[in-house]
């Protein structure tokens, strides 16, 4: 490799919203990272899904399709 041309991979403390802090290295340059989503509050990584309902979407969809149900199959 080329000696000077590579960004600097330092350490930084990354900070989340929820506040957990931990320690990575980055080339980001700055001793500080805020980020709004970190692996102790992600849902896909604690296992709680987090339902985002917009204006009753999910309601009107349960509401809409409540009496339907599936066709038998036939043989």
């Amino acid at each position: 490799m080329k000696p000077g041309i590579h960004p600097k991979y330092e350490i930084i403390k990354v900070t989340c919203a929820c506040g957990n802090v931990f320690e990575t290295r980055s080339t980001k340059g700055s001793e500080t990272l805020t980020v709004d989503i970190c692996s102790a509050c992600h849902p896909f990584y604690t296992g709680k899904q987090k339902l985002m309902d917009a204006a009753g979407r999910i309601e009107r969809f349960r509401r809409r399709y409540a009496g339907n149900k599936p066709a038998a199959a036939k043989e």
